[in-house]
């Protein structure tokens, strides 16, 4: 997965928060998790697991008719290489995606997306950026209020 600036557990104590910087803060954890429940939920509907979708995601992400190796789903999915192999092979079982070796590394195991895992994976996303769209205005909200927190913080120590 790729690293991100700000992670955890590094740089100079945080400025002092308040009630409304930990509210809105629980606020966008809850949201994230509703989403997260809603898109799982959307899945399951369609007959594909969590997994599968967030597989199929992946996949469809690198672009219309692309392929990924089995190396690069894993790391988009932040799992270990055999697991990403196991879960691309109960989608082949499916006849959601298709896998073969590339043509310039032998050694590579390419994955596709095939026409009925692009329909599945096009229901899902379709009810997803509903659920995002009837979300927007609380996630403004939380950003609102996250930028009114960072407005007032005062600037961090340089010495660190």
């Amino acid at each position: 997965m790729p690293r991100r600036a700000g992670r955890p557990g590094g740089g100079s104590a945080p400025p002092g928060l308040g009630d409304e910087q930990y509210r809105a803060l629980a606020d966008f954890r809850r949201s994230l998790r509703e989403f997260l429940a809603f898109s799982d939920a959307a899945a399951l509907a369609e007959g594909v697991t969590p997994q599968q979708h967030q597989a199929l995601l992946a996949i469809r992400g690198c672009g219309a008719g692309a392929t990924i190796s089995i190396g690069d789903l894993a790391e988009r999915l932040g799992v270990a290489n055999h697991s990403a192999v196991g879960l691309v092979e109960r989608l082949v079982e499916r006849g959601l995606v298709s896998r073969g070796r590339s043509p310039q590394d032998r050694r590579r195991v390419m994955v596709e997306l095939r026409p009925e895992g692009a329909l599945i994976l096009a229901r899902i996303s379709a009810q997803n950026i509903g659920e995002l769209a009837r979300m927007a205005g609380f996630l403004a909200q939380v950003r609102r209020r996250i930028r009114q927190v960072r407005a007032k913080a005062p600037p961090s120590d340089p010495s660190g």
